[in-house]
């Protein structure tokens, strides 16, 4: 006779927890653990980090899901491990080695070829991706061993910063923007010195104004009690918090969660996060334009207490 399974209750959730995503898990799978273990109703992840990837997960329940475009559209950090002398068929440490090359290089070389891929660069995303075809990732395709053909994208890598390097194991912080693959970062780096190389470790340290430092494992949230854990939840606007604010009078925060345009003395822009007259009471985003502000994605009244208690829990208040 079977078990019976223990059916989860669920609850309104509201807020964005920072997780730290452990190696070997997917992000999706992430996501799943942390929503049994809150009792969420609804969750989503800002973006996939690929199983072999640790670090900086930001997770949004409830309204903050709302928001959570914004973290995918961030600029990411990275600390990558970068194993010279070796090219794989995956491009990282769990492909089969293609081809093994001395490394004979200097640091002054190193310094300049990844002056090189700073700017605005060209890749090919790896076939070893989560990027989809047809309703497929590209890495079903890839097992499966059919090789598809991808068009180049533009990416734009802001700072490659050298943490390490000793003999065939390079250390690099990377900033760059969203859609980079570092794999393929990776790999043009290699080729560029000469010697080949593959991805051996990689960790986002960072989405937009979010760091890995406030994250947490899954292991150390399943050993709190819910009340704890529902302290470590931050405020949704955590996601917008360097956009410009924008504070509305009672009556004036009202027609805007209606949807209504109204005039604002401020100058135009493409993204501004919105609070009502009570402080962090957090409404939703918007963008000014033509001296009105034009509402982006809105949060019900409701959403807007939920969010409040949040902030009760002492969380920094933003506006």
């Amino acid at each position: 006779m079977k078990p019976e399974r223990v059916r989860i209750v669920r609850r309104p959730v509201h807020g964005v927890l920072l997780l730290d995503k452990p190696l070997g898990l997917s992000s999706n799978d992430a996501l799943q653990r942390a929503k049994r273990l809150y009792r969420a109703e609804k969750a989503g992840h800002t973006g996939t980090l690929d199983p072999l990837a640790t670090g900086l997960l930001p997770l949004c329940f409830g309204a903050a899901t709302k928001f959570s475009q914004v973290s995918l559209d961030a600029d990411k950090a990275y600390r990558a491990t970068l194993a010279l002398g070796r090219t794989t068929s995956t491009g990282d440490a769990e492909g089969e080695v293609l081809r093994e090359r001395p490394v004979k290089v200097t640091r002054e070389q190193i310094d300049a070829v990844c002056r090189r891929f700073v700017g605005v660069i060209s890749q090919v995303p790896p076939m070893h991706s989560a990027l989809k075809l047809e309703g497929r990732a590209l890495y079903d395709y890839a097992r499966a061993g059919i090789e598809i053909e991808r068009a180049p994208r533009e990416v734009r890598i802001l700072a490659i910063d050298i943490v390490e390097w000793r003999e065939e194991r390079l250390v690099l912080d990377v900033r760059c923007s969203k859609g980079t693959y570092i794999r393929t970062l990776a790999e043009d780096i290699g080729e560029a010195l000469g010697c080949g190389a593959h991805l051996a470790a990689l960790r986002r340290t960072a989405s937009g104004a979010l760091r890995v430092e406030a994250s947490i494992t899954l292991e150390a949230l399943a050993a709190l009690d819910e009340p704890a854990r529902d302290a470590l939840l931050q405020p949704a606007d955590t996601l917008l918090a360097d956009w410009p604010a924008v504070r509305l009078a009672d009556d004036e925060a009202g027609r805007f969660l209606s949807g209504l345009r109204r005039r604002i003395d401020a100058a135009d822009a493409a993204q501004v996060r919105v609070y009502g007259p009570q402080r962090g009471a957090f409404l939703g985003s918007a963008h000014i334009a033509g001296g009105e502000l034009i509402a982006d994605r809105l949060l019900s009244p409701p959403e807007v207490q939920a969010l409040l208690q949040v902030n009760a829990r002492g969380h920094e208040v933003l506006a």
